[in-house]
């Protein structure tokens, strides 16, 4: 069995990490099948895609710490991780539906999509000052949450529930347990039936917005969203809306 699973439904890309025996421990065959799954649902005509962990004990525990030891991992490479606005371009939208822990390297890939669902159960923790290892991927958490809770989760490496990660605003939404992927295909549909470009150009401006000050980063929005506004779909929408019928959105 692959250790990444890739599966359609409607417009929607599901991604699980397919490890449920090692808590979906992240290997080489993970790392592996991630990249090659975000490549496929970044070229497809998919409008956003969910990423969970198989089973209901993890959506990620973190790195394979056995197979770590006997590779000997030093200072990982670049593009050791599949990370997403760093090491790959997605320019989709892109939810987290978390079920069990997320630690470190899963704490990881529930920070680098653009939305969290969790399951009351979901628990996360940055770990790596609990094994000697180092989270240089955490730097977009001060964009994310207040900086001294941050400073704590990476020096502590205490965990936090999923209402925990609500309140601080990490966590978009808490189910009950085993509802998080329900919940984020939820969303995933809501994105999908909206105008594509606009999806795209926002997900670029909060982007952008965390990376420019106020006056440079409203300029660029202005130029990202300037293909929108000449677009087919931005005369599709209001025409749409006058004749009381869905959209046709054409994403040109």
């Amino acid at each position: 069995m692959s250790d990444v699973l890739f599966e359609i439904r409607g417009q929607i890309a599901i991604i699980t990490i397919n490890r449920p025996d090692t808590m979906n421990a992240i290997n080489t065959g993970v790392r592996a099948g991630l990249y090659e799954a975000f490549d496929r649902f970044e070229i497809s005509n998919l409008r956003a895609a969910v990423l969970t962990g198989a089973g209901d004990r993890a959506f990620c525990a973190g790195m394979d710490l056995k197979e770590a030891a006997a590779m000997g991992t030093g200072v990982p490479p670049r593009d050791f991780l599949p990370i997403l606005g760093d090491t790959l371009t997605v320019t989709k939208p892109v939810i987290a539906a978390v079920n069990g822990i997320a630690y470190a390297g899963g704490w990881l890939f529930a920070q680098m999509c653009d939305l969290c669902v969790a399951s009351e159960n979901a628990s996360f923790a940055i770990t790596e000052s609990r094994v000697g290892r180092g989270m240089p991927w955490a730097v977009p958490l001060v964009h994310m949450i207040p900086q001294r809770i941050a400073l704590e989760l990476l020096m502590t490496g205490n965990p936090i529930s999923a209402q925990r990660g609500y309140e601080v605003g990490f966590v978009n939404h808490v189910t009950p347990p085993g509802g998080a992927l329900e919940k984020a295909l939820e969303l995933a549909d809501r994105i999908a039936d909206g105008a594509p470009l606009t999806v795209t150009a926002a997900k670029e401006t909060m982007r952008i917005a965390t990376e420019m000050g106020r006056s440079a980063a409203l300029m660029a929005a202005h130029h990202i969203f300037e293909r929108v506004y000449r677009s087919r779909d931005a005369l599709e929408g209001p025409r749409a809306f006058a004749e009381k019928r869905k959209p046709d959105w054409s994403g040109e």
